[in-house]
C-alpha cells in the first residue's frame, strides 16, 4: 500500500513537473494566450463610414492628414535618393508629398522607439513632460530581453522594479492632455484614426476619449499582417532576434472598429488600412476632417504580400525581399490616400504630413537602412531618431521646398492647429513650432530652440546643429558638431571644454522640467551603434544601453 501510495505521488509529481516544465518551455505563449481568451476575434466585419454633408466645391477650413509609418529607415524610401536593395524598391507615392510640397531634411522623432514619439506627436510636446518616457510592453517580454545573449555587452535588467510597473492597459497617454485630435475637434474638425494605437489599452486612454469621433485599429505595439499560414503571405522569421520570437509568439490579426469586439480584416493589414482610410475620406469630402493614418509597416514581423515578393525578383536575400516588399505596400497605401483626395476633389485643400516613429531597428539585421547615419531605433544617434518630414498643401505650399533646418514630431501639433486657425493652449509649456510659418519664409535664420530626448539614464540636446548626448550606461559622452559632422563620427567632447559644459547645463535644465516617469523602466540591453544584430560584437565597438 505504502508502495502503492509512494508511486502515485512520485508519478504525480512527474506530471507535475513535466507539466511546470512545457509551461516554462513554452511561457513566452502566454501573454497572446491570454490575450485571445480575454478577447476573442471575431471573423471580419463590414466598416461603416459615419457618412459628412454631401460636398458643395466650396473651400472652407483645409482637410489635415497625417500618415505615421513604424520603423522605417531614412534609406528605405527613394526620397533622399535611396530605397531598399540600392534602390531596387522606389516610393514614388511618398516622394510625390515632397515634390508637391515642403522636404525638411532634418526631420527628427519624438523618441527613438514607438510609444514616445507617437505621445509627442498627438500633444507637441516632450513626452517626457508627462511621464510617457517608455514604450508599453508586458513583463515577459522584458525578462527576455533581460535574458538574450548580446555579445561582449549584456543587457541591465531591475527586477527590483517589478513591483512597481502597472498593468500594461494603464501605460497610457494621460486624460491630462490636450491632443491634436481634441484641438481640432473643438474646431469643427471630423476625426478620424486608423492603425496602430499604443497610447494605452484601457477604456479612458482609447481614441474615443482622445478626441477621435470615429476609428479602426488595434491597441497594442503591433499586429500581424496576415495569418502566418495565409496563402497570399509570405513571412520571414527570426530565431536570432527576441523580439521577433515574443511577436510570432503573442500577435493578433486582428482590429477593433470604435471599441467593438476585435474581428479579422479581410485584406493584408497595409492595404486594408489604407482602403479603409480611402473609405474614410468619401465619407467626410464635404466637411473639414483631421485623419491620422498610423500604419503598423515595416515593423516586425516580417511578412509581405506574395504579390509584391513576386514583384521584387531581382532581390536575391529572402529577408530583405520580404522587407522590401513591406515598403512597397507602404508607399501603395500613401498612393491609396493620395488618389482619394484626388478623386473627391479635395486634394488641393488638404495638407498631406508624413513621418515614421524613429529609425530602422537594428534587429531586423540590415546593415544601409539608416545610411548614413549611425545608429539604430533605440539609441539616440542620428539613426535612431532621423525621420522623413514630408509636407504638402497644394493651396499653401510651393511644390519642391526643401528646408535643412529641424522639424520634429512636436512640431506636427503646432503645424495641424495653424492649418485649422487653432490657438494654441496657454496652460502648459507646447514645445513644437509651425512648419507652415517655416516654410513660408525658407531662408530665414533658424529659429533659436532646443530639441531634447531622454530615456531614463539617457539623455540628449540639440541646439544649433551641436548635438550632446550623455549616458550612464555606459558612462559616456558624446559631443557632435552636426553642422560639419551629420554622420557623428568625431566626437567633441574632449575638445570643446566649455561649449560641453554650457549644452551639459542646458540639458540639465531641460532635465529639471521631464516629469518622473508614469512606469519605470525595467530593462536596458545593449545597442551596439555601428552594427546590426547578425554582425560580430568586439568589447571596443561603441554601444549605448536602452532603457525601456
Amino acid at each position: 500500500m505504502i508502495r502503492t501510495r509512494t508511486a502515485w505521488l512520485a508519478g504525480a509529481a512527474l506530471v507535475v513537473a513535466a507539466g511546470l516544465g512545457a509551461l516554462y518551455q513554452y511561457r513566452i505563449y502566454i501573454p497572446g494566450i491570454i490575450d485571445r481568451i480575454s478577447d476573442p476575434i471575431a471573423k471580419n466585419q463590414p466598416v461603416v463610414w459615419e457618412k459628412g454633408p454631401t460636398p458643395t466645391g466650396e473651400k472652407g477650413p483645409p482637410n489635415i492628414i497625417v500618415v505615421l509609418v513604424d520603423d522605417l529607415g531614412i534609406n528605405d524610401i527613394s526620397t533622399f535618393g535611396g530605397g531598399v536593395a540600392d534602390g531596387a524598391v522606389q516610393t514614388p507615392s511618398i516622394d510625390a508629398i515632397a515634390a508637391e510640397g515642403a522636404t525638411f531634411t532634418s526631420g527628427y522623432a519624438g523618441n527613438a522607439t514607438c510609444a514616445p514619439s507617437r505621445a509627442a506627436i498627438m500633444t507637441g510636446r516632450f513626452a517626457t513632460r508627462f511621464g510617457f518616457e517608455f514604450t508599453p510592453a508586458p513583463v515577459p517580454f522584458h525578462r527576455l530581453l533581460g535574458s538574450f545573449d548580446y555579445g561582449p555587452q549584456q543587457a541591465v535588467y531591475h527586477a527590483d522594479r517589478e513591483a512597481d510597473t502597472i498593468p500594461l492597459d494603464d501605460q497610457g497617454l494621460p486624460s491630462e492632455e490636450i491632443t491634436v485630435a481634441e484641438l481640432l475637434q473643438q474646431r469643427g474638425y471630423r476625426t478620424l484614426f486608423l492603425g496602430k494605437w499604443h497610447l494605452g489599452g484601457a477604456e479612458k486612454f482609447r481614441p474615443h476619449n482622445q478626441g477621435f469621433d470615429e476609428w479602426l485599429g488595434f491597441m497594442p505595439g503591433a499586429a500581424m499582417f496576415l495569418p502566418k499560414d495565409h496563402p497570399d503571405v509570405v513571412n520571414s522569421v527570426h530565431d536570432f532576434d527576441p523580439i521577433d520570437r515574443f511577436l510570432w509568439a503573442n500577435l493578433t490579426y486582428a482590429v477593433s472598429h470604435n471599441g467593438g469586439q476585435r474581428f479579422h480584416p479581410d485584406r493584408y493589414m497595409t492595404d486594408y488600412l489604407a482602403d479603409q482610410a480611402v473609405s474614410a475620406i468619401e465619407a467626410n469630402a464635404g466637411r473639414p476632417f483631421f485623419m491620422y493614418l498610423a500604419l503598423n509597416a515595416p515593423h516586425t514581423p516580417l511578412q509581405a504580400l506574395k504579390s509584391d515578393y513576386d514583384a521584387l525578383s531581382g532581390i536575391a536575400d529572402h529577408r530583405l525581399r520580404v522587407y522590401g516588399a513591406m515598403i512597397r505596400a507602404v508607399d501603395r497605401a500613401v498612393g491609396k490616400v493620395e488618389a482619394a483626395l484626388d478623386k473627391a476633389g479635395i486634394a488641393d485643400n488638404t495638407m498631406v504630413i508624413f513621418t515614421s516613429d524613429n529609425g530602422g531597428a537594428s534587429y531586423i539585421g540590415f546593415p544601409d537602412i539608416n545610411k548614413p547615419y549611425r545608429g539604430w531605433k533605440a539609441s539616440f544617434f542620428e539613426g535612431g531618431i532621423r525621420v522623413p518630414m514630408l509636407v504638402s498643401w497644394p493651396d499653401r505650399i510651393p511644390a519642391g521646398v526643401v528646408i535643412d533646418e529641424p522639424a520634429a514630431h512636436v512640431d506636427i501639433f503646432a503645424t495641424a492647429a495653424a492649418a485649422a486657425g487653432a490657438p494654441l493652449p496657454t496652460d502648459r509649456q507646447i514645445d513644437g513650432q509651425d512648419m507652415l510659418a517655416r516654410i513660408a519664409n525658407p531662408d530665414a535664420p533658424p529659429a533659436d530652440r532646443a530639441l531634447f530626448w531622454r530615456s531614463d539614464h539617457y539623455r540628449v540636446l540639440l541646439h544649433k546643429g551641436w548635438k550632446l548626448q550623455v549616458s550612464e550606461l555606459p558612462k559616456k559622452t558624446w559631443l557632435f558638431n552636426l553642422n560639419e559632422d551629420p554622420t557623428e563620427q568625431v566626437n567633441l567632447a574632449e575638445r570643446e571644454p566649455a561649449r560641453l559644459a554650457a549644452m551639459r547645463a542646458a540639458l540639465d535644465a531641460l532635465n529639471a522640467e521631464q516629469a518622473t516617469p508614469i512606469w519605470p523602466s525595467l530593462v536596458a540591453p545593449p545597442v551596439y551603434i555601428d552594427k546590426n544584430i547578425l554582425e560580430e560584437k568586439t568589447p571596443e565597438d561603441e554601444y549605448v544601453n536602452w532603457a525601456n
